[in-house]
């Protein structure tokens, strides 16, 4: 459950959450043409808060309304300022940020018309998004009987809600058949993402990694490529087959959610020893080392607020 905030910033005003409200006809809601974001914000070792990463997640909020031909009326700066009001607001140390941009009420129908582009941001305490364990135990998956999209299909470098009817049906039968997550594949039967992860796996220490080419550009998992090479590590970015990864030493998911969530089975076959293996692991602890406020080259990296 969504455990509620005092505020929303809503179309440039901070709203108390039960009004941040829009009426049934609004076109979004019947449509799916929107766009939002998922971002966090953590609090550090010292005891400061940081934003990972905020300015990238609203270039990308930005670039995705672009995609489809929307005039937001506020700036990339606008939008940074305001999640940070959100958060110091709420006086939240460490939170999940949502910002949404979907078209308003006005004309009903499949095209738009002038209904109006607006905009909101909520926040909220969230603690990991597969559960605490399955940082360190890895999680059960199964591939979908859903296929990802085309992209002639939909847009798929868009962050588009309605790309995510795909998501969702994905995850609910993977959940009721007693997984955590679904793996999808494209339309040519190779591994693409999961229902809102980047995948990752590991073979005789080679990392490899879906191309851009049919799945979202993750910001966690731009970050995961760069850490790569910082530590040494070379990721390939190559299409790959599911059963390369029931053989594979280590899989895993990377996502502002999922953070980096090893993978320990997929559709019944044990991955590796069936819990984070040891380059997972070392990616974990860079990672959080980083969004803690840990290690100083990645400073660039965190937007810093005081609640």
């Amino acid at each position: 459950m969504v455990q509620k905030s005092e505020k929303i910033w809503f179309d440039g005003k901070l709203v108390p959450w039960d009004e941040a409200n829009v009426h049934v006809l609004t076109h979004t809601l019947h449509y799916g043409a929107g766009v939002f974001e998922g971002i966090r914000a953590y609090q550090c070792t010292d005891g400061s808060s940081a934003v990972f990463r905020l300015e990238e997640h609203i270039e990308r909020l930005l670039d995705s309304a672009h995609i489809l031909n929307y005039t937001v009326p506020y700036t990339q700066d606008e939008l940074v300022q305001a999640c940070v009001d959100t958060l110091k607001v709420n006086k939240l140390p460490a939170a999940y940020i949502r910002p949404l941009i979907f078209v308003g009420d006005g004309v009903m129908g499949v095209h738009p018309g002038d209904n109006p582009i607006r905009v909101c941001i909520a926040t909220w305490p969230w603690g990991a998004y597969l559960g605490a364990e399955a940082l360190e135990k890895g999680i059960r998956i199964k591939t979908s009987t859903f296929t990802r999209h085309h992209v002639n299909v939909m847009m798929t470098k868009a962050k588009c809600c309605g790309n995510y009817v795909n998501s969702v049906l994905a995850k609910m039968e993977a959940v009721a058949d007693g997984y955590h997550e679904a793996l999808m594949l494209d339309t040519h039967g190779y591994v693409s993402e999961g229902s809102g992860e980047n995948f990752f796996v590991v073979r005789h220490g080679e990392i490899e990694t879906p191309p851009l080419t049919t799945v979202l550009g993750g910001i966690t998992r731009d970050s995961i490529m760069i850490l790569a090479k910082e530590m040494g590590l070379t990721i390939k970015e190559q299409f790959f087959t599911r059963d390369k990864v029931y053989i594979a030493d280590e899989a895993f998911f990377t996502g502002t959610a999922a953070e980096i969530t090893p993978i320990r089975e997929l559709d019944r076959r044990q991955i590796g020893e069936g819990h984070a293996g040891p380059i997972t692991k070392r990616f974990q602890q860079e990672f959080f080392k980083i969004v803690k406020g840990e290690n100083p080259k990645y400073r660039h990296w965190l937007h810093q607020y005081a609640v």
